[in-house]
C-alpha cells in the first residue's frame, strides 16, 4: 500500500480530509445562514390574535360586524395570496391596501386597517407568503414578495375600477416590499405611506449581524449570499429599496420611531432624502420597531391626515374626498 506524502510529510489522506472538513464547514454556515434569511421563525398567530387583543388594537365583535369577505389572489409564483377584502363603503372609491411585516400576519393590519376606514376608505389585509394562511416556502424580504403585492394592487384595480383612489400602507419588509413594487415594478398605487421600512438589506443584515452576534457581516453575508442564490433565486443585493425610491413619483409618507434600534431611522432618513416629487417625513419621538402608531396614535393619525390632505386630495380633486 502506497501512501503519497507532500512537502514534508502531509498525507493526500489528511488534506484530502482537512478540505473536506473546511467544505463542510463552509456549506453547515452557508446553510445556516441562508436559513435564518428564509425560515425566519414567526410569531404564532394565536400569540398575534392575543396580543392585538389584550392591547385594544382588535375588537373581534366589531371586525365580525364589518361589511367584508375573503378573498383568495392568486401569486405568480403558484401558490395563493390569502386576503379580507373589508367594504363598508360601497360607493366609495378610495381603498388602501396594507402591507405587514416580517413574522407578522394580517391579524397585525387590523389597527391600521381601523384607521383608514374612520377616514372612509375600504381596504384589504392579506398575509404575504409564507405567513398566516398564504402559501409559499420562503421569505424574501420583498423580493418576491413585490410581484405579489402587484397581484393585490391589479386585483384592486381590476374589480373596483382603475379610477379608484387607491394607497398602500407598509410597516417594517411590508413597507420595504412597497417601495420595491413602486420603485422597481410600477408606481401603481396613487399614494404610499412607509412606515419603519430598511433602506438595503445588504446594510440591515449587516448591522443586525453586528449589533446581534458581535461579528463583522462581511463574514457572513457573502457566504449566505451564494447560497441564497442557488436555494432561493436571489441575491441579497436585489433587496434595496433606496435603489429604486427616486423612481417612485407619487406621494410618498415616511414614518419611523427615533428609538428603533432595530431598523435604524437614518435608513428612513435616507429613503426620504433620495425619494423625488411629493413626500413628507415623520419620526415619532416613543416606540421602538413598528411601534410608531402603537406609541404614537395621535400624532401618527394628525400625520396621516395632513398628508392626505396636502399631498393626496389635493392632487386628485375633491370628488375623492366624498
Amino acid at each position: 500500500m502506497c501512501i503519497y506524502v507532500i512537502n514534508g510529510g502531509i498525507s493526500l489522506k489528511r488534506l484530502f480530509r482537512y478540505l473536506f472538513s473546511v467544505i463542510l464547514f463552509i456549506t453547515s454556515i452557508g446553510v445556516y445562514c441562508s436559513n435564518r434569511l428564509m425560515y425566519m421563525k414567526k410569531k404564532d398567530d394565536h400569540f398575534i390574535l392575543n396580543r392585538e387583543q389584550e392591547a385594544g388594537r382588535f375588537d373581534p365583535v366589531s371586525f365580525e360586524n364589518l361589511t367584508k369577505q375573503e378573498i383568495t389572489i392568486p401569486s405568480p409564483y403558484g401558490y395563493d395570496l390569502k386576503a379580507i377584502l373589508v367594504e363598508p363603503y360601497k360607493e366609495s372609491k378610495k381603498y388602501m391596501i396594507i402591507s405587514h411585516g416580517v413574522t407578522e400576519n394580517k391579524t397585525n393590519s387590523i389597527k391600521y386597517l381601523n384607521m383608514f376606514l374612520e377616514r372612509g376608505f375600504n381596504g384589504i389585509i392579506y398575509d404575504h407568503r409564507r405567513h398566516g394562511e398564504s402559501g409559499g416556502k420562503t421569505t424574501s424580504f420583498g423580493h418576491y414578495e413585490k410581484f405579489d403585492l402587484k397581484q393585490v394592487v391589479d386585483w384592486v384595480r381590476k374589480n373596483k375600477g382603475y379610477d379608484t383612489l387607491l394607497g398602500i400602507h407598509g410597516e417594517s419588509m411590508g413597507a420595504a416590499t412597497m417601495i420595491l413594487y413602486a420603485g422597481g415594478i410600477e408606481d401603481g398605487a396613487d399614494f404610499y405611506i412607509a412606515d419603519c421600512p430598511f433602506s438595503d438589506f445588504t446594510e440591515q443584515v449587516n448591522y443586525l449581524i453586528k449589533h446581534e452576534i458581535k461579528l463583522p457581516g462581511k463574514i457572513f453575508i457573502p457566504l449566505a449570499d451564494i447560497f441564497l442564490r442557488a436555494r432561493d433565486r436571489y441575491s441579497i443585493k436585489d433587496v434595496s429599496p433606496i435603489s429604486v425610491v427616486d423612481k417612485i413619483k407619487k406621494p410618498m409618507l415616511f414614518i419611523h420611531s427615533e428609538k428603533d434600534d432595530f431598523i435604524l431611522p437614518q435608513m428612513t432618513k435616507n429613503l426620504y432624502d433620495k425619494k423625488t416629487g411629493p413626500k413628507k417625513l415623520f419620526l415619532a419621538i416613543n416606540g421602538l420597531h413598528a411601534q410608531s402608531y402603537n406609541e404614537n396614535k395621535v400624532e401618527y393619525e394628525k400625520v396621516i391626515d395632513q398628508f392626505l390632505t396636502e399631498l393626496v386630495y389635493n392632487k386628485q380633486g375633491s370628488i375623492l374626498q366624498s
